[in-house]
């Protein structure tokens, strides 16, 4: 009887701590919410412009976002006279680099689903299951000398996006898709085969500012490790701006 007695409690610790598990994950999302501004204000943002500058190859470009909620991600760079961008729609996602190609590309339909993640303005973590997606705490992990919640999110398309969020204010740190936002690149070899070289980056936030009682990072910086080297730069925002009409021209891939 005794060994019975034992044997249950230990299953109830087992089913307990799980459940406190999960209930962890909801309340480390629930409190970066909050400290973004709550989720009323999140979901009240229909509309998000963003401008600012970024360095690339020793020139400064200008960077403008465009973002309708959960039907446009348009990402614009302007050199000089050399303009780019990458479109993300209901319909289709294209990228159009000048140095690089002739005219706009066309991603694969078998991908379009993943990437419109990127028009949740919000961000796939509010309302997480509500949208399809799941989410896992993984335990607390350091970034530099930030002590991090780290979430491991999957969305409905299949996607996974790991999160690290600050465990004293729970603003968010960094961000990196699973497998890297470059995924793996394959560098051809003497033979003809191939050899894929593990490409990561990681995305980190910086100098948060409210924007219509909302926080937003103002600094953005990337970083790539892996392949044949490290890379990556930072976008500085000075402009960021809610709930403006959008110009239904950013729609086309032009």
């Amino acid at each position: 009887m005794k060994t019975l007695i034992i044997i249950g409690l230990f299953v109830l610790f087992l089913v307990s701590v799980q459940f406190a598990s999960a209930q962890t994950v909801d309340e480390v999302i629930d409190k970066y919410i909050a400290a973004r501004g709550g989720k009323e204000k999140l979901t009240a943002i229909k509309t998000i412009y963003m401008e600012g500058s970024r360095e690339m190859m020793g020139n400064e470009v200008t960077v403008k976002i465009t973002k309708e909620q959960g039907k446009l991600s348009r990402t614009d760079f302007e050199m000089g006279s050399t303009n780019g961008f990458n479109l993300i729609t209901e319909k289709g996602a294209w990228n159009y680099f000048p140095m690089r190609m002739d005219a706009p590309q066309k991603a694969e339909d078998s991908l379009l689903a993943a990437m419109q993640v990127e028009t949740d303005i919000a961000g796939p973590l509010v309302d997480y299951t509500a949208k399809g997606h799941t989410a896992v705490l993984e335990g607390k992990e350091n970034v530099g000398d930030v002590t991090c919640y780290k979430i491991k999110l999957t969305t409905k398309a299949g996607k996974s996006i790991t999160y690290w969020i600050q465990a004293d204010n729970y603003l968010l740190v960094q961000s990196t898709p699973t497998g890297g936002m470059m995924g793996g690149r394959r560098r051809g070899n003497s033979e003809g085969g191939g050899q894929t070289n593990s490409v990561r980056t990681f995305i980190l936030y910086k100098d948060y500012k409210a924007v219509d009682g909302v926080l937003f990072a103002h600094s953005i910086e990337s970083r790539t490790e892996g392949g044949e080297g490290r890379g990556g730069g930072g976008t500085t925002f000075d402009k960021i701006e809610v709930n403006k009409p959008v110009d239904e021209k950013l729609y086309k891939p032009e």
